[in-house]
């Protein structure tokens, strides 16, 4: 398990430098993995077993496990509520096939490890966008400032460059700071989109797992349907046509086991969690960009609280001078360098911002 895993421990590696937030990491980072080892562990018949174990008699068991993997199995609905052991074989399993139309197929268990992959890859793609218009640029303007034992020499060359550097793009940074939070939006538009797929995925059974998980132990046990045997039944039918020697047409009737739906329903389970988690954390998180933009006032106390040896007048008097992308590029560099040396930048920076002012005037 550790070597199949394993691979997996580089999307959760310490950065040295932050370009984004912690729920964006979370996102792109952690679900990304958690899908991806949902993935594997499906695929990994060492630790599920085989996907599907039928019960025939007179035909051999491969070729009908086979069969009736790639075609699909079917319950009766209406059996999942009828005593098991007394009117029924398993949950959802009766002999009353008369009615077509009210046995539930299900295929989707083939498409799982595949799902969870493209799933994975959607969660990904935010930050595989916002690293390519990003480009370094965060940490190239730190140059090691996040270490703050350094050379007093160094440290002084490094400080200026950076001041010159802030000072020659002044106001050049709100694209910097919009495409950054284009990508945190997406990541909110691909948690409500991914809900709504899977939802279709599971025949309109997904939005309401969860809930229907909770309050399945609260219920009488004679009105309980376990939501999770209901969406990934553990016992199917499958039915095997055949010619017989005399060319008649044979009709043969298998149960399967289906072990894999034990991982398929706890899986589905946690991911259904964290997902309602995550669209409530993003959903809060574009509220406060949008209070961020709508309202300047919060801008220097969220800086000076960033940093609390910022006095609140630097704070307030960078906000007022500058765009909202060079102050999202100063919060940003206050994540990342030494407390004292950024308290001595941005001082600096006020102070030329002021002066070039003037002189403008």
């Amino acid at each position: 398990m550790i070597r199949l895993l394993g691979g997996l421990k580089d999307y959760l590696k310490w950065q040295p430098i932050v370009t984004d937030n912690a729920v964006f990491r979370l996102h792109n980072l952690f679900t990304t993995a958690l899908l991806l080892a949902c993935s594997l562990i499906v695929t990994a018949t060492q630790y599920v077993g085989n996907p599907i174990q039928c019960i025939v008699s007179g035909l051999p068991a491969h070729p009908i496990n086979t069969f009736c993997w790639i075609t699909s199995t079917f319950t009766m609905p209406d059996a999942f509520r009828r005593t098991v052991g007394v009117e029924v074989a398993h949950p959802g399993v009766a002999n009353d096939y008369g009615d077509e139309d009210a046995k539930k197929y299900y295929t989707y268990y083939q498409w799982v490890c595949f799902v969870l992959f493209f799933q994975a890859m959607l969660c990904y793609t935010p930050k595989w966008m916002w690293d390519a218009w990003e480009g370094g640029l965060m940490k190239t303007i730190v140059m090691g400032l996040n270490i703050g034992i350094c050379h007093e020499e160094e440290k002084c060359t490094k400080k200026k460059v950076l001041i010159d550097y802030l000072m020659r793009h002044v106001k050049r940074h709100n694209s910097y700071a919009v495409r950054y939070w284009i990508c945190e939006a997406l990541c909110l538009v691909n948690i409500i989109g991914q809900l709504y797929l899977m939802n279709r995925f599971f025949d309109g059974e997904f939005m309401s797992y969860g809930l229907r998980v909770m309050t399945f132990s609260e219920q009488a046990q004679e009105d309980r349907l376990d939501p999770m045997v209901y969406i990934f039944p553990r016992v199917t039918k499958c039915t095997f046509h055949k010619f017989g020697p005399s060319g008649s047409l044979q009709k043969h009737d298998s149960l399967c086991v289906l072990p894999l739906n034990i991982v398929n329903e706890k899986t589905y389970i946690f991911i259904w969690f964290w997902f309602i988690l995550l669209a409530t954390l993003l959903t809060l998180l574009v509220i406060y960009r949008a209070v961020i933009l709508t309202c300047p006032s919060v801008r220097p106390r969220l800086l000076r609280a960033r940093n609390r040896m910022v006095p609140l007048e630097v704070a307030e008097a960078l906000s007022r001078k500058t765009s909202v992308g060079d102050w999202w590029i100063l919060y940003m560099l206050c994540r990342n360098m030494d407390p004292l040396i950024y308290r001595d930048v941005v001082s600096e920076l006020a102070k030329k911002i002021e002066s070039a002012r003037s002189n403008s005037q």
